[in-house]
């Protein structure tokens, strides 16, 4: 192949942070109208590398050539100025602004001194049609789906006339049928002749629209393949450096007594005048998994809200360990036995400007185990977030000092996930505990919460990933608007049905005692 097909080169590219290699000599070459994979597990430097080439960070050395020359990007300005464009893993818009004000931002059209949006208006509303975008221009970004403030994030790219389109983790907050379009229009881009970088650790999508694929493992380049010549084991096994099983091991479960009884709970909605949670009744019981899985934005948020103590009920109650907790403060349910893995990481999860070490005891910082007088006991904290760390394979550069906001996503979920399965809770809520984990990283958590449920622990997952719903799980309760529609065995019951569940074309009457 001539040296001139390459649209991109980024030719080996080293940068370094304090305690880490984040890019070790990678060299990655995309061509024209390619769709190319960037493929590596949590903080193997895939999201590092594609900031350089948007002008994020600077390399420490190395060099980047644009159709073969040699070009500096100093900032993501001098990027847009080459035509490169970058989808952020969590996107970069105005909450209070239109969906046209957020595409349009910083290269405004005026006339005269006045601002124009006809001609703005228009060009956004024909890219949309030309790609199958179906965005609504005049939409508030804080009233629409996920799935329509990624479109707006594609639109913001081809307003300015981007060729060279990166994607870091796309996929990572959809719904199965947002992915499915969202792979369509990757592929309409393409065939117009955009060049893609599509950053993402699910083996599934690569073998769907990639043509090539570049591995990263470490910091470190593995390889370059064709995608038409591998397989998704092969992909798997260059990425973590082993083979990855991707069946969940299990036993059978052995479902003892009672541990959350939940009767006709209802929960408003903050979108709307409708209740987001309907009349829900539903137990968990030591020695299981129930999972509730449903399309995003059918009531299960606000669900957790409520039975964490994030959200106040209008009706009904929730009896735990048989102690009614329903108007119990979240640091009362903490203590009762309940451990909470949230669905947003940021918001919920973490104190992201704190320490590692700091985060690891936010909800323990006051037991006798950690202070002492009102004062905590640093070095006590410190060994015991060294051994969560080596537990669960948390990639950090400083170790328990690391600042929570500096780590990957990835390792900031694995860091939570460690906090709140050490303190060996009655109850584990699991809100998509695997949500942009790479392959191994699942496997892990997915045995952790096996292991759980085999110490008699009760655990309630919530998921919206359909392989994670039918091998974690031991029973699947189906949430369609507000309500459970369908109580499934996992064993028994196919994709396609549990899908008809889902998206509300089939519904069954549950009693209470049965679920």
């Amino acid at each position: 192949m001539e040296k001139q097909d390459y649209i991109i080169e980024m030719l080996n590219i080293t940068k370094e942070f304090p305690g880490i290699k984040a890019n070790d000599n990678v060299t990655l070459q995309l061509r024209k109208g390619e769709i190319h994979a960037l493929l590596g597990e949590n903080g193997a430097g895939k999201s590092t590398l594609m900031s350089i080439l948007f002008g994020l960070y600077q390399p420490t050395s190395g060099l980047i050539k644009k159709n073969g020359k040699e070009v500096k990007i100093n900032n993501p300005n001098d990027a847009n100025s080459l035509n490169i464009g970058m989808v952020h893993q969590h996107f970069k818009l105005v909450e209070c602004f239109s969906v046209l004000d957020n595409i349009i931002l910083g290269v405004e059209p005026t006339q005269g001194l006045f601002l124009s949006k006809k001609e703005a208006r228009e060009k956004v509303m024909s890219l949309s049609n030309k790609y199958g975008l179906k965005v609504d221009p005049d939409a508030l970004i804080s009233d629409i789906t996920v799935g329509m403030q990624q479109r707006t994030e594609i639109l913001k790219m081809l307003y300015r006339d981007n060729e060279i389109l990166i994607f870091d983790e796309p996929t990572a907050v959809l719904t199965p049928q947002e992915i499915e379009e969202l792979m369509k229009i990757m592929k309409n881009l393409a065939k117009e002749g955009k060049s893609i970088l599509f950053i993402t650790h699910k083996l599934n999508e690569i073998m769907e629209v990639a043509n090539r694929c570049t591995i990263l493992r470490k910091g470190k380049y593995i390889s370059t393949v064709e995608i038409q010549n591998t397989t998704k084991e092969e992909l798997s096994k260059m990425m973590v450096g082993r083979n990855v099983n991707f069946k969940v091991d299990k036993k059978p479960a052995k479902p003892g007594e009672t541990v959350l009884k939940i009767e006709h709970m209802t929960v408003p909605s903050k979108m709307h005048k409708n209740n987001a949670v309907k009349d829900v009744s539903l137990q968990v019981r030591r020695g299981e998994i129930v999972c509730i899985a449903g399309i995003d934005g059918n009531g299960q948020t606000e669900f957790v809200h409520a039975l964490t103590g994030l959200e106040k009920m209008t009706a009904g109650k929730i009896l735990f360990n048989g102690q009614d907790i329903s108007k119990a403060s979240i640091r009362e349910r903490s203590k009762g036995g309940m451990s909470h893995i949230p669905e947003d990481r940021h918001k919920h999860g973490l104190v992201l400007d704190y320490t590692l070490e700091q985060n690891m005891v936010l909800q323990r910082y006051w037991q006798t185990e950690f202070q002492q007088a009102g004062f905590i006991k640093k070095g006590v904290v410190r060994t015991y977030t060294q051994r969560l760390i080596d537990q669960y394979d948390v990639r950090s550069g400083q170790g328990p000092v690391t600042i929570a906001r500096s780590m990957s996503g990835g390792n900031q979920q694995k860091a939570i996930i460690a906090r709140e399965i050490d303190k060996n809770p009655d109850l584990l809520v699991a809100v998509q505990p695997t949500r942009g984990l790479d392959v191994g990283a699942i496997e892990y958590i997915h045995s952790q919460l096996v292991a759980q449920r085999d110490k008699g622990k009760a655990v309630l997952l919530v998921s919206l990933e359909l392989d994670e719903v039918m091998n974690v799980s031991d029973r699947i309760l189906v949430m369609y608007e507000g309500e459970i529609v369908g109580q499934l065995n996992p064993n028994t019951v196919s994709v396609e049905e549990l899908g008809l569940y889902m998206a509300g074309a089939k519904k069954d009457k549950i009693p209470v005692e049965a679920n």
